[in-house]
């Protein structure tokens, strides 16, 4: 493993686990300490990515402007120190909504600039005949502290309690930042400074002008629809509905991080049996039904079968989050890729601010099991995009093995 990626690698696990903890200490924050209700805890959930929508676009033409690991640092900064102040605020009886609606608005811009630069920056550092390899183990350590987070997160806010858990967060972006400040590697700023909007304009011209890209767009804008659906209110269901321990509550989630790490572990074996392409649409319509599975969530065994589908679920999330990145890494020349990844972002990232939204709506008006239902229907049709370019991502990337 080359020196600098090590480094980017040790860092991502810091600032992922990191994620994971706010991902869980937040919502039970504001249930448990400021008795929020269904919609607050959905707005809460969707103000983090719904903040995607509105710099998305400008944050990737600025970082194909400018050197992209410094970008990453000043993140894992600005998101430590919004975890401090919850828990400050907290102490001093001061805690509001408002500021954890600003809190998750600052999160939010935080991980996208922190993502688009990170994504950026690993081809100029492993090459781009080691995309897959280098993705498969970032996506995995994703998976791996998606697991272990939310797990832990949910242990810890029962033991210590959300505040705590906050600081502890605050606490991995500094040991992130302190990694990335040791990548040897020199980055030259691009030479060329266009007006962003031209740039703005190329960067949308290339992403809608490539049907392979259009349709990873499309695919992982229904599924990032379907997961918030399906699990921004699970705090209300299982906590205060079923009456579950909050442990539970982050022992449920890691069914979805476990399912992704198994997906990222094996998606270069499947490539290689299947072709790359081919593992993408194979494992997308094999894994469809099991999405109606989640909706199914109660006490006894149902619990168990709800977990499994999702399990099953978040696999082939596991697998495309490895093979449809590299993909797009290997479409896109060096000068446009925050451009293209910035535009992704506001895509995915938007769909899941959208999935919140509606997630609140819903839950507000038809109750927490019937967001349940929208999600798992929206999840097991997420495969449908990519049946439009089925022959086109079966020839990208390695050849099946015959």
């Amino acid at each position: 493993m080359d020196p600098d990626f090590r480094r980017l690698y040790v860092a991502a696990f810091g600032s992922q686990f990191g994620t994971q903890l706010s991902h869980v200490a937040l919502p039970l924050l504001a249930v448990t300490a400021l008795n929020a209700g269904p919609g607050e805890v959905g707005l809460l959930s969707s103000l983090s990515t719904l903040t995607v929508l509105l710099v998305g676009l400008p944050a990737g033409v600025w970082v194909d402007r400018v050197r992209r690991r410094p970008v990453m640092v000043a993140m894992d900064v600005l998101r430590a120190l919004a975890m401090v102040s919850v828990t400050a605020a907290w102490w001093l009886e001061a805690l509001t909504m408002p500021q954890l609606y600003l809190v998750a608005i600052v999160s939010g811009v935080g991980t996208l600039f922190f993502d688009v630069a990170s994504h950026s920056l690993v081809p100029s550092l492993v090459g781009r005949d080691r995309l897959t390899a280098a993705n498969s183990l970032l996506v995995g350590t994703t998976s791996a502290m998606y697991v272990s987070g939310r797990s832990v997160s949910g242990v810890l806010t029962q033991v210590f309690g959300a505040p705590l858990v906050l600081l502890l967060d605050a606490v991995t972006y500094a040991w992130s930042a302190l990694w990335l400040r040791g990548i040897r590697a020199v980055e030259s700023p691009p030479a060329v400074r266009e007006p962003i909007g031209r740039q703005l304009r190329e960067g949308l011209r290339f992403l809608f002008g490539n049907r392979v890209l259009v349709a990873i767009a499309a695919q992982g804008a229904m599924a990032n629809l379907g997961f918030p659906l399906a699990t921004v209110l699970l705090p209300v269901l299982l906590v205060r509905e079923l009456a579950f321990p909050e442990w539970v509550f982050g022992a449920y989630l890691a069914a979805s991080g476990v399912g992704a790490l198994v997906g990222s572990a094996c998606a270069h074996l499947m490539a290689r049996w299947l072709g790359q392409g081919g593992a993408v649409w194979v494992l997308s319509l094999a894994t469809a039904p099991f999405g109606l599975l989640v909706p199914l969530l109660d006490h006894g065994i149902w619990i168990w079968l709800s977990a499994a589908g999702f399990f099953v679920v978040s696999v082939r999330t596991g697998v495309n989050n490895v093979l449809l990145v590299s993909f797009r890494q290997q479409l896109t020349p060096d000068t446009m890729l925050g451009r293209m990844t910035s535009i992704m972002q506001v895509i995915l990232m938007g769909a899941v601010g959208m999935g919140g939204l509606l997630a609140a709506g819903v839950g507000e008006l038809w109750g927490v099991r019937a967001t349940l239902w929208a999600g798992g229907i929206v999840i097991a049709m997420s495969w449908l995009p990519l049946a439009t370019v089925r022959s086109e991502i079966r020839q990208l990337g390695l050849p099946a093995r015959r």
